[in-house]
């Protein structure tokens, strides 16, 4: 099983606008993620991969990991570490056979079946969410529950990422309930802080 880092944080410029996906970048990493994923929904593929290959430099000179939310294109033009991929994106087998094996591939989940399938084609974390109800993501669906939380996390032998209105005030309950780590948008990128509040939740998650 590949060695998975803890904490997630999903850069997002339409939340908010008063950080590029290059400046959450650092202060994420300086807060003490390990992994950065680049997930934009709109603009060019040009300016994507430009972005993506500037967030890359940054990690790996701060020692983290670029995942791609998505885009699969977009994370081998870049040089990605890998890419996260929902059940409706490009087919997550397919993409390990593009990408090979040593890069990372996330698979998102919401119910037992999907992240059953996740299992199946070859992810090496499951992204499962969301926990709680979120206003970060438009298509998020019901909230599942610290349940399905726990019943992923012991049936299926991947590490588990828990998205879905996660905050520092709920990251232990969910590491509790089995996860492996937690994945935020709006808890990092919305905040006064966001450096701070990245390190207050690696505190929580590991306390």
């Amino acid at each position: 099983m590949r060695d998975i880092d803890r904490l997630h944080v999903l850069t997002d410029t339409e939340l908010q606008s008063r950080y590029s996906h290059e400046e959450l970048t650092e202060l994420a990493i300086a807060g003490g993620a390990g992994v950065i994923q680049f997930r934009q929904k709109h603009g060019s593929t040009r300016q994507m991969i430009e972005t993506a290959r500037h967030m890359q430099a940054i990690c790996r000179r701060r020692n983290a990991k670029l995942i791609i939310n998505d885009r699969l294109d977009v994370a081998l033009a870049a040089g990605a570490d890998g890419v996260h991929l929902g059940q409706d994106d490009f087919p997550m087998a397919l993409a390990r056979q593009i990408l090979g094996p040593d890069k990372i591939i996330g698979g998102s989940a919401s119910t037992m079946e999907e992240a059953g399938l996740c299992l199946a084609e070859g992810v090496d974390y499951i992204g499962l969410g969301p926990v709680f109800p979120t206003t970060s993501k438009d298509d998020a669906g019901p909230a599942g529950g610290l349940e399905l939380v726990r019943r992923v996390s012991r049936e299926f032998g991947l590490p588990v990422i828990a998205i879905g209105g996660i905050d520092a005030a709920r990251a232990s309950e969910v590491i509790r309930a089995g996860a492996h780590g937690m994945a935020v948008i709006s808890a990092v990128c919305c905040q006064a802080d966001p450096q701070a509040a990245a390190a207050e939740l690696l505190l929580a998650m590991l306390g």
